[in-house]
């Protein structure tokens, strides 16, 4: 299967001015690297406000002028800089972004979801695909002469949802799509995204909801503090027995079929000399708190941590 995107070493950081004229670099992502192929559904899981929607934002060239990025980020096998990502946001790369905030609040959504048109025929055609995709998610023809403020949460996310399925894009970049949805709707998006999986495309789904990425994705990345710890097949993550980093062996013990078993600890803020999971970690040594670990393939899953096999044993 060809790759669609690959990221290589994405770091994201923000520059900020405090107490006056201080300036602080705030680095929020750190060597993110991860792929999706055609016909591919990857999970991004990590806890709310972790910082995952700014790796969307990376791919689509929507940061803020104050982030500074590093790293390599390809669209089938070309570097995909800015220029680039002008030119296929929103047509061969389409985002279900995280806030309805990203709707125009002038604009009746009908026609946001329309988009620009080239000529009458063009939005005639459009026009059709838009009422179909806004009808299969309950929203009916009163609701396009609408203005976002008239819509309540739930509605929004729909039309933000509509919106990025009419262009058909070769790669969908689904930021947190599920909350604020009724039950019958979630079941619907997360069948309309293996729909797109069914036909050729790659999807990049970004979310908090570890249901959501089991019933979706093939494979799960696990982000925690800024990092992917773990990239392993969804099919493993039945069981902590047959994931191998600690921190995710702690998520699925967590899980409520498997008796809430938490650990104490949070996820640390800012830059850190050792391993992100240090702190929390049942198995660290001293060379985890001086030394970070790198994302490295073992077995066909790619793993952070020094000492995976010893928490794996027999595994």
């Amino acid at each position: 299967m060809a790759k669609l995107l690959e990221v290589e070493n994405l770091s994201i950081s923000f520059t900020q001015y405090v107490q006056g004229l201080n300036r602080h670099d705030s680095r929020v992502i750190s060597d993110l690297t991860i792929d999706v192929d055609e016909s591919e559904i990857v999970a991004v899981l990590g806890s709310s406000g972790s910082g995952k929607s700014l790796l969307a934002h990376s791919i689509l060239g929507i940061l803020p002028y104050n982030s500074h990025v590093t790293g390599e980020i390809r669209y089938k096998g070309q570097t995909l800089d800015q220029d680039l990502k002008e030119k296929l946001r929103g047509d061969e790369i389409c985002l279900i972004p995280q806030s309805v905030n990203f709707l125009d609040p002038l604009m009746k959504v009908s026609e946001q979801a329309i988009g620009e048109c080239k000529d009458d025929a063009e939005h005639k055609e459009r026009k059709v695909r838009q009422r179909e995709i806004f009808a299969r998610y309950g929203l009916d023809e009163s609701v396009d002469n609408l203005y976002p403020f008239e819509l309540s949460g739930g509605m929004a996310r729909k039309v933000l949802l509509s919106t990025a399925l009419i262009e058909d894009p070769d790669l969908l970049i689904a930021d947190e799509p599920t909350p604020g949805l009724d039950k019958k709707s979630v079941e619907e998006t997360i069948s309309d995204i293996k729909n797109l999986k069914e036909h050729g495309k790659g999807v990049l789904l970004i979310t908090h909801e570890i249901d959501a990425a089991l019933k979706t994705a093939d494979r799960i990345a696990i982000f925690y503090s800024g990092y992917v710890i773990e990239i392993n097949d969804v099919k493993n993550f039945s069981s902590s027995e047959t994931v191998l980093h600690p921190y995710t062996k702690a998520l699925i013990d967590s899980l409520p079929r498997n008796g809430f078993k938490l650990t104490e600890g949070v996820q640390p803020l800012g830059e850190i000399p050792g391993c992100p999971y240090y702190e929390n970690c049942p198995i660290r040594t001293d060379r985890c708190n001086k030394e970070r670990p790198e994302l490295e393939e073992h077995d066909g899953v790619m793993i952070r941590c020094f000492n995976f096999k010893e928490a794996n044993d027999g595994a």
